[in-house]
């Protein structure tokens, strides 16, 4: 369980592949700390699990499901990541780690030091997961729904998540990791479920 609250920017050093796995380096300082082999990290809002570290980088082994179905598949050396441990202070909302899609960027508009983000969701379905005013995890980062449409919607990110997080990088066209809030993930199921019998 993570807080969506991340910390620092790290770096990816080395992307390496073993057959249909890839291994990621990461650099990091705060996630570092306390982050043992077989310890949980979230990549940019993917929960991964630490097979090796050093004194200043933390290794990750990918696998096809996760490839697939995040934007980890296409990082390379230099790129910069989210990395947040597990057990920092709660104070976002309850992230599991487990995206549920890739979306895209369109349309990032700065107004005076903040942001204004629009997000097109990956599929209709996902939708009926997104509130106003409710939580969603962008790449990893908590935030809260500004606006929304049909088939997109909108974050507004403050300075600091600017400058603290990638999502400072953010443009237009870019496929970035989503994970809706997981309470609105088992309501949705169970209404479902009940309209199925």
């Amino acid at each position: 369980m993570f807080t969506g609250i991340v910390e620092e920017v790290g770096e990816i050093v080395a992307v390496t592949s073993e057959g249909s796995t890839r291994r990621l380096t990461v650099r990091a300082l705060i996630a570092l700390d306390g982050s043992d082999v077989g310890a949980s990290i979230a990549v940019n809002g993917a929960c991964l699990t630490v097979v090796t570290r050093d004194a200043t980088t933390l290794a990750f082994d990918v696998g096809p499901e996760t490839l697939e179905r995040t934007t980890l598949g296409h990082l390379r050396a230099g790129a910069l990541v989210n990395p947040l441990r597990l057990g920092a202070a709660l104070g976002g909302h309850l992230v599991l780690g487990h995206v549920d899609g890739v979306a895209t960027v369109t349309d990032v508009s700065r107004v005076e030091s903040t942001a204004r983000v629009r997000i097109a969701l990956p599929d209709p379905e996902f939708a009926a997961l997104i509130v106003p005013k409710g939580s969603v995890a962008v790449d990893g980062v908590s935030l809260t729904v500004a606006a929304l449409e049909a088939a997109a919607f909108e974050v507004m990110l403050i300075p600091h998540t600017l400058a603290a997080t990638t999502l400072g990088r953010l443009r237009v066209g870019q496929p970035i990791n989503i994970e809706a809030d997981v309470i609105g993930k088992y309501v949705v199921r169970s209404l479902a479920l009940r309209g199925s019998s």
